[in-house]
């Protein structure tokens, strides 16, 4: 263990300084946490930041989901619930690592409000994916989608709709394949990038064209996700909490159990980025796993490696 104490950490993000990026949801704060395990707040972002990712000019970029209503366990977990009360909107926050600004990019994408942005990541032409989950209420839930954007905030389409629940996001390692993890049914979609903010329609007969790759059998949700050196997509699993590894094609599954049911998040960092960051969130924990394979640098890593 780094970190305990976090308020529902997720979205990690690896530092060359060996410190640690994460989001806060329940705070509403992005928070660094040293080698040593200290936390210092970088920004207080309000709602519930979600998603975490570094931009191409060095700054933070962040999805907000509006926030949640919070239920206390008595064993001391902390789970989120419905959408809160006084949400208004999701939205996509850049914030300045000098000052701390914040500054919110996007809430809308055309005459529709962002509803729960998630996750998110960079590609090689310097513009972002980023998944809209949606938000629960007492009798009704929206419908989610993938979303691609420009970080200056001139830009953002609608590429992936409708989706049950999109949550994790990530790239292959040659950039021309999408990943995207539904939290509800427990599956693993990929589908064919065909540019900028487009991407071809495998499977004609699914809403969304998307190729299945893994869907799990019983109570297990998939959350967020990181991608290694070698294609395998890693997805953060609930319930059964761990860490799922789908291989590229589909066709191997394998689980790497860990001690919370909500096991949220992972990135990779590190010596030739062999160790794992991983959130588990209803306790409130940073940790740090050794990992057989070695992640696969983000697109932004390389940028500032040139």
């Amino acid at each position: 263990m780094i970190c305990e104490g976090l308020s529902f950490p997720e979205g990690p993000v690896w530092l060359p300084d060996g410190s640690v990026l994460v989001v806060e949801i329940r705070s509403g704060n992005l928070t660094r946490i040293s080698k040593a395990g200290e936390k210092s707040t970088v920004a207080y972002v309000g709602g519930g930041p979600n998603g975490l990712a570094i931009g191409p000019d060095g700054a933070y970029y962040i999805c907000n989901n509006g926030g949640f209503e919070w239920h206390d366990h008595p064993d001391g977990r902390q789970t989120p619930g419905l959408q809160a009360q006084g949400y208004i909107s999701g939205s996509i926050q850049r914030v300045d690592p000098q000052t701390g600004e914040v500054r919110v990019l996007y809430d809308k994408c055309g005459p529709h409000a962002l509803r729960g942005p998630n996750d998110i990541v960079f590609d090689a032409h310097g513009a972002f994916w980023f998944t809209d989950l949606g938000k629960r209420r007492d009798r009704s839930m929206d419908h989610g989608g993938v979303y691609y954007a420009w970080p200056d905030g001139s830009k953002i389409v609608e590429v992936i709709y409708p989706m049950n629940t999109p949550n994790g996001i990530g790239l292959s390692p040659g950039g021309d394949r999408l990943y995207v993890a539904e939290t509800s049914p427990g599956r693993l979609w990929a589908f064919d990038i065909a540019g900028p903010g487009s991407v071809h329609q495998a499977v004609t007969d699914r809403p969304h064209g998307g190729e299945l790759l893994a869907g799990l059998p019983g109570f297990q949700l998939f959350d967020s996700l990181a991608v290694q050196d070698s294609g395998h997509i890693c997805v953060a699993t609930l319930f059964n909490g761990g860490i799922t590894v789908v291989s590229p094609d589909g066709q191997s599954i394998e689980h790497v159990p860990l001690p919370d049911p909500f096991t949220t998040n992972i990135c990779f960092g590190g010596a030739e980025l062999r160790e794992a960051f991983v959130t588990l969130s209803s306790t409130g924990q940073l940790v740090r796993v050794t990992w057989p394979r070695p992640g696969l640098r983000l697109n932004a890593d390389r940028k500032a490696c040139q």
